[in-house]
């Protein structure tokens, strides 16, 4: 008993010790170990899985699908893409005896598989989503949730409905950073908030790309799925290359919001957490940038932007393409905090020196919603049908603060928005709530 009780003890301070090695004041890592250690179950329950979107080997649909597969107890037994090539190599990669699929709705429907990952582009997300949904799956998708306000709500609604778990990838929400960040912004620690900064880079420009010959094994009319017929465009400059296919996808507003919908849905949900809007949102966003370019067949998303936001109670969210990426909360009295993905400091020193980051929360203080590995967390919800960290509701939220950015940098207008009705003061901005959907697709709930 004794030799037990030291060696639970030494596993306790090594794990304490890693986590102030990581720049975590000592008070949040008991408290992060205490959580994590009321929160640990037994994983032993075998969970049956497909991977919708599996990509290239640098992909996100090989990466999260990588993530689910460090659990022992998750077996993969199929994988589908549009395109021949990522679907082979991923086969090979996970076992000979995955089923490979070229359609999504072919996968929902073998009944053995209790849940799947989703990393497709933007403009499929709510469509495969809903079918999953309704096909009784557990859903992981990748963020930005949608490609449409319209179509967060009808995902929002029929996940509601369904009642199935789901996890949007929102992945900083289950990093102790942020959370620390947030945690200590709900708590007054910085003061009222003024001002939110998310900083998320500019968008990538391209040269007129000309039309060029389909790879043979990608299927890309099934790739443009909903959006307009177009033709496949392609340029290689030394080694760039210029397309509207697969990674690059996220520069054309027909399948995503650019540099808004990529990081900005990732730190805008910090600061929607930080803010604790994670159901409302802003009530007017004003948007200012470079234009997009005019060439045929080139990038359209705005290279530069500044997008400013306004909460009910005053608070400003300024959303840009410069600074150093991450976020930074801006309180009263100059009091500040900034956290990205490798640090989080303040005004008034580092991870090491700032009292407001090491001073500890008082008894009572509002503790936030704790995960430290975001596909665990998923799957803990798929054995324990607990709610996810980040569900369908908080990732539409999320991500509607980067719609309706995108929709003001768009029409250049100062829009008033409605959290509630989830509707703009402008008739010509309320037509970019939704888009038409190209036949057969269409959204239907």
């Amino acid at each position: 008993m004794h030799k037990g009780n030291l060696s639970r003890r030494g596993f306790m301070q090594r794990s304490l010790a890693a986590m102030a090695a990581a720049g975590l004041p000592a008070w949040y890592a008991r408290e992060v170990f205490a959580l994590d250690e009321e929160k640990k179950k037994p994983g032993d329950e075998p969970i049956v899985m497909g991977a919708i979107g599996i990509g290239s080997p640098q992909s996100r649909g090989r990466a999260i699908a990588g993530d689910a597969r460090k659990d022992k107890n998750v077996k993969y037994v199929a994988v589908c893409d549009v395109d021949g090539r990522h679907r082979a190599a991923a086969a090979k990669l996970f076992d000979s005896e995955v089923k490979q699929y070229e359609d999504f709705r072919e996968l929902l429907d073998n009944k053995t598989i209790k849940a799947v990952t989703i990393a497709v582009p933007d403009h499929w997300h709510a469509l495969i989503a809903i079918d999953a949904l309704r096909k009784g799956k557990d859903v992981y998708c990748e963020k930005p949730l949608t490609l449409t306000i319209a179509e967060g709500q009808a995902l929002v609604k029929v996940a509601k409905d369904t009642g199935h778990i789901f996890q949007v990838g929102s992945q900083q929400r289950s990093d102790r950073r942020f959370r620390l960040a947030c945690q200590l912004v709900r708590n007054g620690r910085i003061g009222k908030i003024q001002t939110v900064e998310t900083r998320i880079g500019g968008n990538p420009k391209s040269p007129s790309l000309p039309k060029v010959e389909v790879p043979k094994e990608l299927n890309w009319n099934f790739w443009l799925g909903p959006t307009p017929e177009v033709d496949y465009v392609e340029l290689t400059q030394g080694k760039t290359v210029f397309t509207r296919c697969h990674y690059e996808f996220r520069w054309w507003y027909e399948y995503s919001g650019g540099k808004m919908t990529d990081w900005g849905a990732h730190h805008n949900d910090i600061a929607q957490w930080g803010l604790g809007m994670d159901e409302s949102g802003p009530v007017a966003v004003e948007a200012e940038g470079d234009p997009p370019s005019k060439e045929p067949n080139s990038y359209n998303c705005h290279p530069n932007f500044k997008i400013t936001y306004t909460y009910a109670g005053g608070t400003k969210l300024i959303c840009t393409s410069g600074g150093e990426n991450g976020i930074k909360f801006i309180g009263e009295d100059g009091k500040w905090i900034f956290v990205s993905r490798g640090k989080i400091n303040a005004s008034d020193g580092d991870e090491k020196t700032s009292k407001l980051l090491n001073e500890p929360l008082p008894d009572g203080a509002t503790k936030l919603y704790l995960s430290d590995n975001h596909m665990q967390n998923f799957l803990d919800g798929v054995r324990t049908r607990k709610p996810c960290i980040c569900p369908a509701e908080v990732g539409h939220r999320s991500v509607t603060v980067c719609h309706i950015g995108v929709i003001a940098l768009r029409t250049g207008k100062k829009l008033k928005w409605d959290p509630a009705m989830e509707r703009f003061d402008d008739a010509e901005a309320n037509k970019m709530l939704s888009r038409p959907m190209r036949v057969p697709w269409k959204l239907d709930v």
